[in-house]
């Protein structure tokens, strides 16, 4: 896939300001769970550039092949926990708005396992990397893992 557009030349300002944002949402809960979430937003998206990149950081993260095949059926999957399910069931439900009203039930079982600011917190990484998503799949973005490291060690300097 070669992109379209190349997104940090033709809006560099508001890029870095994206990617800064990006990583700052991202450090604000545990780096396993926003690995779950990234992944599972970008299997209902079918963005495979963030499934490429996420996959990969999340096992360098320790992740296991196990649970990285089973997250697409997440909820027959008996290997991960109730904060873990939570997250999923509310990611599921923001990236699929549209699909029907599994919000409320999806939001009851949220509020046992998160607090306010950390529901905030996973609604804002919700709609990151949804946000990635649509820039990757709109724009036929394909960046190696390596290079993504780069771009944000990168935001993070400057």
């Amino acid at each position: 896939m070669t992109a379209k557009l190349d997104l940090f030349a033709a809006a560099p300002a508001l890029m870095k300001s994206w990617m800064g944002t990006s990583l700052a949402v991202a450090g604000s809960l545990e780096p396993g769970l926003i690995a779950l979430v990234e992944v599972r937003a970008s299997q209902i998206n079918g963005c495979a550039n963030c499934l490429n990149m996420h996959t990969a950081h999340a096992r360098e993260q320790g992740e296991t092949e196990q649970r990285l095949y089973l997250l697409s059926a997440w909820r027959e999957a008996p290997c991960y926990t109730d904060r873990e399910r939570a997250a999923l069931a509310w990611t599921d439900a923001l990236t699929r708005l549209s699909e029907g009203p599994v919000l409320d039930s999806a939001r009851e079982a949220l509020k046992d396992h998160f607090t306010e600011e950390e529901q905030v917190k996973l609604t804002l990484m919700i709609n990151v990397i949804n946000g990635w998503n649509r820039l990757a799949v709109g724009f036929g973005l394909w960046v190696d893992p390596a290079a993504a490291k780069a771009m944000a060690r990168q935001a993070a300097v400057a």
